[in-house]
């Protein structure tokens, strides 16, 4: 590695509260329990041959039609008509700001870092979560898979995100960051260094330890 030029980071988990506390929003809203969505989601999947999800963060589907097909395959585990159109109006009331790692990439960028955010994301939610973080002052280049139909951990999404950061950047000159496991693995497996973010107690000095070379 020839030293850090560029920091590549998640948004959701990362830059914000873990995902897991709007989904226990969610629940405790309408009452359908994370293991509950992923039934569904898995009846849908091997009845249409691909998850909704994906198919949703790659922009394939509308938002509209993912909740309608998720719905119904929730109808029977439920025994009624799930409540699911203010899912994102949930989801993101219960999302926060994380402060730390949002001033951690700030000064990332004062420092002359080559800044980008690629995130897996539904295009109906951009002005959400955009509107949560100073994201363009941050950040030179936004990736978001519902606009370019690919995804994470798909190797195609991160050399996409070389390909637009540009200069020459090689994936060893790369810090990536991400509370997904094995999207930090496919970073890794690119020849990019990599931080598997869990909180920011652990993840902030690790990141500073590989700013630092």
């Amino acid at each position: 590695m020839n030293g850090v030029r560029a920091v590549i980071s998640d948004f959701g988990g990362v830059l914000t509260t873990p995902l897991l506390h709007s989904f226990a929003a969610f629940q405790d809203t309408t009452g359908i329990a994370p293991e509950q969505l992923a039934v569904a989601m898995q009846a849908v999947a091997e009845r249409d041959g691909e998850h909704p999800l994906f198919a949703l963060e790659k922009g394939e589907i509308a938002e509209v039609t993912f909740l309608e097909r998720v719905a119904a395959q929730l109808e029977p585990q439920l025994g009624h008509p799930p409540e699911m159109h203010r899912f994102s109006e949930i989801y993101f009331d219960a999302l926060e700001p994380n402060p730390p790692m949002i001033e951690l990439m700030r000064r990332s960028r004062a420092s002359g870092k080559r800044m980008a955010l690629l995130t897996n994301n539904v295009r109906e939610w951009e002005p959400l979560w955009r509107s949560m973080l100073p994201v363009d002052e941050i950040f030179e280049l936004v990736v978001d898979s519902a606009f370019v139909g690919m995804r994470k951990p798909d190797r195609a999404i991160y050399e996409l995100t070389l390909e637009r950061l540009g200069e020459g950047i090689e994936p060893g000159e790369c810090l990536f960051v991400d509370d997904v496991a094995v999207n930090v693995e496919a970073a890794r497996e690119l020849g990019m260094s990599a931080v598997h973010f869990r909180a920011n107690e652990q993840a902030i000095p690790e990141i500073e330890a590989s700013l630092a070379g």
